[in-house]
């Protein structure tokens, strides 16, 4: 089998670390895999199957010879090494936002549009919102039943939604709780130990969110479906780690509640787990550490006609960033 020579820009940060994690657990087929991160973390050492490999700085120049570069840093250094990247010849895998909405660039989750990726002509391949892909994964069955008119979805984000700081800040102000100390909140807006927080991403003029209105600008561009509608609102919960939604899913006919199960059931990417009689449904803590979308409480919406309700959960950090991108290479070797 032929290797790649492959290179992360962010490898220091969560999301980079979780790749070199999952390159590793996929055996990804690799001849060399080098590291880029500012100069705070060059020369760190990182662990990379069997092998130590130091963090190199992330400079104009430094991705000659590779043929992929995964990116999980923030939206300017994308846009700052994006065109170097593809002079050099690299496909650039993106995990942030900077380039989602380019007409010219894929947008992709695999199991649902991976010929978007293979006919890339541009170099740049966007990786798209966390909650985004764990929604489209679960409800991508159901569009291939009945296509998709509309969605109202609810989104309950973990804290490590917010980089790694996040769970960092939970668990101190569980500590704080528990000894009677004053809290004081920097990652969130809000103390989130114990509480809710109804806001991620900044208000628009609608009344939503940046984030709420993801779900429907990037399923648009994913599905296909420019008609696409969809009610959200995003919350952030006192979980470490794993995004839940809820989600009602309005469709052209009317679905029965045993042909979406089975759907779903045979679906890349999805596991079925809806017994509510044993109380198997998918949580957090079933879902954290692994690449499948977990889809359970399917039902007949009361409210619409043609509508199917249902909840999933998905690990944000593996299939919502780490895993899809890396998948989106894999689709591209096996072409």
């Amino acid at each position: 089998m032929k290797k790649y020579n492959v290179g992360i820009l962010g490898a220091s940060g969560a999301v980079g670390r979780e790749m070199i994690k999952v390159l590793e657990e996929r055996n990804f087929p690799i001849e060399t895999l080098k590291l880029f991160a500012s100069e705070r973390s060059v020369g760190k050492k990182v662990e990379f199957c069997g092998k130590e490999l130091t963090i190199e700085l992330a400079d104009y120049g430094a991705w000659a010879g590779l043929d992929f570069v995964l990116g999980a840093a923030s939206n300017a250094v994308a846009k700052q090494f994006a065109d170097d990247i593809v002079k050099s010849g690299a496909v650039f895998i993106d995990n942030s936002s900077a380039f989602r909405m380019d007409p010219d660039i894929p947008l992709v989750v695999p199991e649902i549009n991976a010929e978007d990726a293979r006919n890339n002509k541009k170099g740049i391949i966007a990786n798209p919102n966390c909650s985004t892909i764990i929604t489209l994964v679960a409800v991508n069955a159901i569009n291939k039943l009945s296509k998709i008119k509309g969605i109202v979805a609810s989104t309950y984000q973990a804290t490590s939604g917010a980089g790694a700081a996040g769970p960092v800040e939970l668990d101190e102000q569980m500590r704080a709780i528990i000894n009677g100390a004053d809290i004081t909140p920097s990652v969130f807006q809000y103390q989130i130990a114990e509480n809710l927080i109804p806001q991620i991403g900044s208000f628009l003029d609608n009344g939503y969110t940046t984030e709420e209105m993801k779900m429907q600008n990037e399923g648009r561009k994913i599905l296909h479906n420019p008609d696409l509608k969809v009610t959200c609102t995003c919350v952030r919960v006192p979980v470490v780690r794993s995004h839940s939604i809820s989600a009602t899913v309005v469709t052209e006919r009317k679905l029965t509640v045993d042909e979406v199960k089975a759907a779903i059931a045979a679906c890349e990417g999805c596991k079925l787990y809806d017994d509510v009689e044993n109380k198997i449904y998918p949580m957090p803590l079933v879902t954290s550490d692994q690449d499948l979308v977990f889809v359970g409480r399917i039902r007949e919406d009361i409210v619409h006609d043609n509508a199917i309700t249902l909840w999933c959960c998905g690990d944000q950090v593996r299939k919502g960033a780490a895993t899809n991108a890396i998948q989106i290479a894999e689709a591209l070797i096996e072409k």
